[in-house]
């Protein structure tokens, strides 16, 4: 993953009502939820919801799908997995004997 991908995915999660909304829908797993449910869920507008959704979805954290007349979103599980290894990797270097690294079990 490139830092540009990492900063843009981390400033995406950044904030309150992105950070709950993707937490739903990892926690959905793969059949995602829909818009609906997440607005009912996070007691947001469904309009203040759609920004937030597009902007996790421009991150690349998120994908949606038409079911129906409904969208339904589900996290992108690669992407998420694949920012955990960067920050792993790039954040992470020092030992954890030097004290560098202990919070990250790395």
């Amino acid at each position: 993953m490139e830092t540009k991908s990492a900063v843009k995915m981390l400033a995406a999660l950044a904030q309150e009502t992105r950070l709950a909304a993707f937490r739903q829908l990892v926690e959905a797993g793969p059949a995602g939820r829909a818009a609906g449910e997440l607005a009912a869920a996070l007691d947001c507008a469904p309009a203040t919801l759609s920004f937030h959704l597009k902007e996790l979805a421009n991150a690349g954290l998120i994908e949606g799908r038409q079911e129906g007349r409904f969208v339904i979103y589900a996290a992108n599980f690669a992407a998420m997995n694949g920012l955990l290894g960067y920050l792993s990797e790039n954040c992470c270097r020092g030992s954890a004997a030097d004290g560098l690294a202990a919070g990250c079990g790395c």
